[in-house]
């Protein structure tokens, strides 16, 4: 999700200095603090008044009146996207320790992921999902777009092996006038039936034979170069058919450093820790399209997703962050790397350790 502030290099360097602190003592942090451990060459009341302009920008807050501050989700959000520099060296080292410990000729994959779990909570404090490769062969035999009500389409998408799933699709609407966009807007049902039908027509053309595995790696734009006036419903149908395709072939999650990062402050009350072990242990696939979602708000590189606090679309979590990762087979996406910690996390760490880890996996796959 990105955050688009306009700050100043001093607001800038602040607010790096202020996640730098907290991240490191889990504390409110004042100006004097931040004065004494960083060169910023101002006095204690610049920086305070520059940290009242980030509060303002909803880049900080103070949880109690008579308290410092703490980065907010979009602090951490700007601090992500714009001012962490990610270790390329701290990322080898991470390799290194996989390869080390888990180079072992006649290792089976499920050991080889297992251990690789282990090593990479141990070396960032935070839990670690990976998830087995996804093995499923099936592929489209038929879909299907039926007008269900009026701006509501359901998607029926029927496989090889006639196993059948569905999703209701709201069809796209102007943000002006709430109206229904072209060429949707046709007050006519039996219109849009027709325009459904050739919709239909095209989808089963152009996806029939493809397997549920190779969607999640499927551009709108593949569709809607041919389409453009569906554009809108397209991108949405897209996202709709990967959700489809990673609940058909999720796989089991190896998870690993529950008890590290339990330790942390933020997971000291009793009931959010029952949300989250309930999640991570009965509700799997409910983090099957977070942690293995090609998203369009990565990091510069491309290669690690982050979802922070309130990105995160699921209560246990919504005060964590997400750093995640693919590996492939070959040129496939079939499974993930992802760290799980509070949002008081250390970023550098978590995204080197899903970088390295991703990478040993997909060439440990070759």
């Amino acid at each position: 999700m990105a955050v688009r502030v306009n700050l100043t290099s001093r607001q800038q360097h602040i607010l790096w200095a202020t996640v730098r602190h907290y991240i490191a003592t889990a504390e409110p942090v004042g100006s004097k603090a931040l004065t004494e451990e960083f060169d910023f060459k101002v006095s204690p009341a610049t920086v305070r008044n520059a940290m009242g302009v980030l509060e303002k920008a909803g880049l900080l807050y103070q949880p109690h009146t008579s308290a410092g501050r703490v980065p907010s989700d979009s602090g951490y959000r700007i601090y992500v996207d714009h001012l962490l520099t990610p270790s390329e060296a701290q990322a080898h080292q991470v390799y290194l320790q996989l390869s080390q410990h888990l180079g072992r000729q006649g290792m089976s994959l499920e050991a080889l992921l297992r251990g690789a779990a282990h090593l990479l909570a141990r070396l960032s404090g935070y839990i670690t999902l990976i998830t087995l490769p996804q093995t499923s062969t099936a592929s489209i035999r038929h879909l299907q777009l039926v007008q269900v009500d009026p701006g509501q389409v359901m998607l029926i998408v029927v496989t090889d092996s006639y196993e059948t799933q569905s999703v209701v699709i709201d069809l796209p609407r102007s943000r002006e006038s709430g109206g229904l966009v072209p060429p949707f807007e046709l007050a006519d049902p039996e219109a849009i039936d027709h325009e459904l039908k050739i919709l239909s027509n095209f989808l089963n053309q152009r996806l029939r034979g493809q397997q549920l595995t190779t969607l999640s790696t499927m551009k709108p734009q593949a569709l809607d170069q041919e389409f453009a006036q569906y554009a809108d419903f397209l991108r949405m149908l897209v996202s709709q058919l990967k959700s489809l395709a990673q609940s058909w072939t999720a796989a089991p999650v190896l998870i690993a450093g529950v008890s590290e990062v339990l330790r942390q402050p933020e997971f000291s009350e009793l009931e959010q820790v029952q949300m989250l072990m309930q999640l991570l242990e009965e509700h799997q696939e409910q983090l099957s399209p977070l942690i293995f979602e090609a998203s369009e708000d990565t990091l510069p590189a491309g290669r690690v997703t982050v979802r922070i606090g309130t990105e995160n679309p699921l209560e246990p979590i919504r005060t964590c962050a997400l750093v995640s990762s693919t590996y492939h087979r070959g040129a496939v996406p079939v499974g993930s790397v992802t760290v799980l910690g509070p949002t008081r996390m250390v970023y550098e760490t978590a995204i080197a350790t899903v970088e390295a880890g991703a990478t040993y996996l997909s060439e440990s796959l070759r």
